[in-house]
């Protein structure tokens, strides 16, 4: 018998534990962070079940509002939306969220406060639901100064100073990826158990990929570092295989891959969107971040993602990000442009 097999089958590192041990590393740590994570994987969950049986539980059709970004909600989207609110002031941890769906920020009561405050994207790529295709919940960690004269200010704060971030991906399994500044973990939920349980330990991106992933259908609005380095990855000028695209179009499932395979994810700048598309606080800054723990790079045509300032809630970045020799592609791609004055 395979006993030593037969251990690693019995002794699970499900995520709570896996966050308990971390927590033994600090002795002042008080449990805070473990329980606010607790409530954010049981939306995950929540989530995960609704997904699940959306169709069935017709909950695909449009909710006829439309978001402040100004997509047309789902009823998923306001679902979800509802169950991370809710789960997240119940956790008596948090005390400023900051949602994709909701046009203000949510302060909590001051009786239900604690020190942390998470933004988030409740149902990233929702539009994807009704073809089966990947979608995700993104969140990003910040604490607070002070819980008790929280004010705005405090969630405008640099991606640098976030304490965790992660996301939680629906697809053919259900896999939650964090990162609280010690490498990035994957857990993939075991529905049997109803746990998510450690199946990608310290997820390192390969320095270099052969995949590009970008919407190409804006390459007429690019700017010129971008198309040249498209061409580039078409038909590279060193002798090399050019790299394969690869578009889901749900951001969660893209960064997913380009984490395990490596390569490249762009939503750059262009004509149309010269702030870019994606929302700095709760997409850009989570998805750098563990880019970067990883041992990836972010970056916006200009530097570093993770050390841009938001001004607003809802401000959008350009951002590309991935493996660290394809990022510094770019750069070089980038500076080329500068110099020659384009």
């Amino acid at each position: 018998m395979d006993h030593e097999g037969e251990a690693k089958r019995t002794d699970l590192m499900t995520i709570t534990r896996f966050v308990l041990n971390e927590q033994s590393k600090y002795p002042e740590s008080r449990g805070d962070f473990t329980i606010l994570l607790n409530h954010i994987v049981l939306g995950c969950k929540y989530v995960c079940s609704a997904v699940n049986k959306a169709g069935l539980a017709k909950l695909l059709g449009l909710a006829g509002e439309t978001n402040v970004q100004g997509e047309e909600q789902k009823k998923l989207d306001v679902l979800s939306n509802e169950v991370f609110v809710n789960a997240l002031i119940s956790s008596g941890r948090t005390c400023l969220l900051v949602s994709e769906e909701l046009e203000e920020a949510v302060f909590v009561k001051p009786k239900q406060r604690g020190k942390y405050i998470v933004v988030f994207d409740p149902l990233d790529g929702s539009s994807n639901i009704e073809c089966g295709v990947s979608i995700g919940t993104i969140f990003g960690i910040y604490a607070a100064k002070d819980k008790d004269k929280i004010t705005l200010d405090d969630v405008l704060q640099p991606g640098n100073r976030m304490l965790a971030a992660g996301y939680c991906m629906y697809g053919s399994s259900c896999m939650f990826v964090i990162s609280t500044g010690h490498g990035v973990n994957g857990f993939t939920l075991d529905p049997s158990l109803g746990e998510f349980i450690l199946t990608h330990p310290n997820i390192k991106i390969p320095k270099k990929g052969n995949i590009y992933s970008v919407n190409e259908g804006n390459a007429k609005n690019w700017e010129k570092p971008i198309t040249e380095y498209v061409d580039n990855c078409k038909f590279p000028q060193d002798g090399s295989s050019p790299k394969s695209l690869r578009y889901v179009g749900s951001m969660v499932a893209d960064i997913h891959r380009t984490l395990l395979y490596g390569g490249i994810f762009m939503y750059p700048a262009d004509k149309k969107s010269p702030d870019g598309k994606l929302r700095l606080l709760y997409e850009v800054f989570p998805m750098s971040y563990l880019m970067e723990q990883a041992g990836g790079q972010a970056f916006t045509g200009k530097g570093r993602a993770l050390d841009l300032v938001p001004k607003k809630i809802h401000e959008r970045s350009p951002v590309i990000l991935g493996s660290y020799d394809d990022v510094e592609h770019v750069k070089a791609f980038y500076a080329a442009s500068k110099a020659n004055g384009a």
